[in-house]
């Protein structure tokens, strides 16, 4: 059960790299997949999931699709297909949604901005380096705002990572050389331990989107925790319907076997005398 999380930066050679890992351990590569079903269960064209991810999407675009909608359904796609096994995810927050999950190594592949806007001008046959630049600047910082966004994270520290490797200083095959082997790690075996670990953040991701797409429970934050099925609900809502309903909600989610509801309802002030 192969399962590695790879980032996804234009022009930095990480397809190559991506796809030398996938040949070598014969995996397959999900990428636009999950851009596709997010599409598909959010109602909107495949294209505007993929100008929204890019950073190319117009202002009035961003208003057709909800920001937390887009990022729970993106995370629920990213575990089922980490559940699935023998996958390399790149993109899509991967390496810190599977962060936690102690078999996935999370590989960040980059390059020198000089070496990615060659890479780009040849790619395009253009012979505009300022456009180049352009391009892989304005991609660079809605990858880095989304991950600011949705994980807390600066994508460029090197402690989100288990390995980073620079093409404009190592080769693509040496680079597939180092990704193959540390998957071939011990430390990076899957256990009991931590495939059921998976299960129970997959399961997490399913409630928070069921929540998020039920009308009556779409604004109501709550913490998530399943272990095994058993699901605990905490945090503050505002009434006790909302306490009822959010229960309800994650009782209809597959794989759901139990519901402690620990929900805190906000008190009402008692009205003036």
């Amino acid at each position: 059960m192969t399962v590695i999380a790879m980032t996804q930066e234009m022009a930095t050679l990480g397809k190559d790299v991506a796809t030398g890992v996938a040949e070598a351990l014969g995996i397959k590569i999900v990428r636009h997949e999950i851009g596709d079903d997010v599409a598909e269960r959010l109602h909107v064209k495949k294209s505007l999931i993929r100008r929204m991810r890019e950073g190319q999407a117009g202002w009035l675009e961003k208003r057709v699709v909800d920001p937390a909608s887009f990022a729970v359904h993106a995370a629920e796609q990213v575990f089922d297909r980490a559940l699935e096994g023998d996958v390399l995810i790149r993109g899509w927050g991967a390496t810190c949604l599977l962060a936690e999950v102690r078999h996935v190594p999370c590989i960040r592949v980059c390059a020198p901005l000089a070496n990615r806007v060659k890479w780009l001008m040849e790619r395009l046959e253009s012979d505009d380096p300022d456009m180049a630049r352009e391009e892989l600047e304005r991609s660079d910082r809605a990858h880095a705002a989304r991950m600011h966004a949705n994980f807390g994270v600066n994508m460029g520290d090197p402690l989100l990572y288990d390995l980073v490797v620079n093409t404009g200083r190592v080769r693509v095959d040496s680079c597939v050389e180092q990704i193959v082997q540390l998957s071939r790690r011990p430390e990076f075996q899957p256990t009991q331990e931590s495939v059921a670990h998976l299960r129970n953040l997959a399961l997490q991701a399913r409630i928070r989107t069921a929540l998020r797409t039920n009308p009556d429970s779409s604004n109501i934050h709550i913490t998530v925790d399943a272990k095994g099925g058993a699901v605990v609900l905490r945090g503050i809502v505002f009434t006790e319907g909302e306490k009822r309903i959010a229960a309800e909600v994650v009782r209809g989610v597959e794989g759901v076997t139990s519901v402690t509801n620990r929900l805190q309802a906000m008190k009402r002030r008692p009205a003036s005398p």
